[in-house]
């Protein structure tokens, strides 16, 4: 009997349990592949973003990565607002440096935050889906007082990077690329996912 039982649970536990347990965990850990979107909007205008903010050329960026992130996706198809269900307006709101860490009186590494407004439209009922008053994309970068580089890759973010020339070196440069970059996923992700 004692050989028997052993088997029995030999066999429970390596053919009927995990039977039993998989369906639970995947029933249970809410995990889709599909988007939460509704399956009605099936393409999106994504209009040239605007800039409020005190620095130059971040509207152009921020759109071109936005624009490329639907494309790669393929969710939703990019197409003139004319032939879209969908329309996303922004606005950039601000660029702002913090330092973070200093040596003797200079600062080796700073925060770059950039900000904006953002507002999803469905242009057949002309009704706000959403909107979003403030998101931010941000990130941190060494100074040239520093001495380290900033150079690093982050993901396959740095074949996408944009190019941001308005800061007077090339580390802020690359931070506001960097920074535009992660806001321009944030975006994208709450347009397909807004839940």
């Amino acid at each position: 009997m004692t050989v028997l039982a052993s088997k029995g649970v030999f066999i429970f536990r390596t053919l009927l349990l995990p039977c039993i347990i998989a369906p639970a965990i995947l029933c249970g850990c809410g995990y889709t592949t599909q988007s939460s979107l509704d399956p009605m909007y099936q393409s999106i205008a994504v209009s040239p973003f605007y800039d409020t903010s005190h620095q130059y050329d971040l509207q152009a960026p921020l759109t071109n990565a936005v624009v490329r992130k639907f494309i790669t996706d393929s969710r939703l198809r990019v197409a003139p607002p004319e032939e879209a269900d969908l329309l996303l307006e922004g606005v950039v709101l601000d660029i702002n440096r913090k330092g973070l860490t200093t040596e003797r009186d200079e600062v080796t590494q700073s925060l770059l935050v950039v900000t904006a407004s953002v507002r999803l439209t469905d242009l057949k009922t002309g009704q706000v889906i959403w909107q979003e008053p403030v998101m931010a994309g941000e990130t941190s970068f060494y100074t040239r007082a520093a001495g380290v580089s900033s150079d690093r890759l982050r993901g396959n973010a740095e074949v996408y990077l944009a190019t941001v020339r308005s800061f007077a070196t090339e580390e802020e440069n690359r931070a506001a690329s960097e920074a535009l970059e992660q806001l321009a996923s944030d975006i994208f992700y709450r347009v397909v996912e807004p839940w």
